[in-house]
């Protein structure tokens, strides 16, 4: 999966979430309006740390929900916790 990011061109969004989190669950509605905003702009890439398990200690993740944007598969902005969207999104934007 790593390869992939960093072979993508352009910004990408990705969050580490887990379903059994209360944190994670609580920003879903979020994330789904985050998603219809940068449709067609930007692609929304979620894994769950319990099923990707390399992938999440390859970055490194150790709270969720974590949020990273990738610019030209380089990591650019990250942050863990409960995101308001309107940042979240903004910091998308700032990286596109």
């Amino acid at each position: 999966m790593l390869s992939r990011l960093s072979s993508e061109k352009g910004t990408v969004l990705v969050e580490f979430y887990a379903t059994w989190c209360p944190h994670c669950r609580k920003m879903e509605p979020v994330v789904e309006d985050v998603k219809a905003s940068l449709e067609g702009k930007v692609p929304v890439y979620q894994f769950d740390i319990d099923k990707e398990p390399d992938f999440s200690d390859e970055q490194k993740v150790e709270v969720v929900p974590t949020f990273m944007v990738f610019k030209d598969g380089a990591m650019v902005w990250t942050a863990s916790g409960e995101i308001d969207g309107n940042m979240l999104c903004s910091k998308v934007e700032e990286n596109m």
